[in-house]
């Protein structure tokens, strides 16, 4: 990127370091961007939200690496489909935790026991790899403590 595309892409961003009328619409992006970020980090203080997407990812990660096709899977019996079953069963517990995270001690056992039986089930659960990151996924939603969002920060002017 030459110095003008950087500049123009600062200044759309709101990050431009001049105050004029033009850049009024990258600030407002970058209010907005930030107000958004400070909404996500709220969002994430009051959910297990790491524990979950480590069982999302682990979920992911075993149904990928069956190797069966779909249509095998559904007509072979539980030896061909347990990888679609435990992987799509990590994605949802991990889905629930995110979307309500009251159901933690639930999702967070079961999850763990999941990903547990899918070692034995689904190609040692990924490759051992899935199953890993389903028992600390697991873990880690089980035992998540719940934290109260921070207070916004207090602008002070400089007096």
């Amino acid at each position: 990127m030459t110095e003008s595309n950087t500049q123009s892409l600062t200044d759309d961003l709101g990050f431009s370091a001049d105050s004029g009328q033009e850049n009024v619409r990258g600030n407002r992006l970058g209010a907005f961007l930030a107000a958004v970020r400070s909404w996500f980090r709220a969002w994430r203080r009051t959910r297990p939200f790491w524990g979950a997407l480590w069982l999302i990812v682990a979920g992911a990660w075993i149904i990928y690496w069956m190797s069966f096709d779909i249509g095998i899977a559904l007509t072979g019996g539980w030896s061909y489909s347990a990888g679609y079953v435990m992987g799509g069963a990590l994605i949802m517990f991990g889905l629930v935790t995110w979307l309500a995270p009251h159901y933690k001690s639930l999702s967070g056992i079961v999850a763990f026991l999941i990903a547990l039986g899918a070692f034995p089930t689904a190609n040692l659960g990924g490759f051992v790899l899935g199953s890993v990151l389903g028992i600390i996924g697991g873990a880690m939603v089980w035992s998540w403590g719940e934290k109260k969002p921070r207070p916004p920060k207090r602008v002070t002017s400089g007096g």
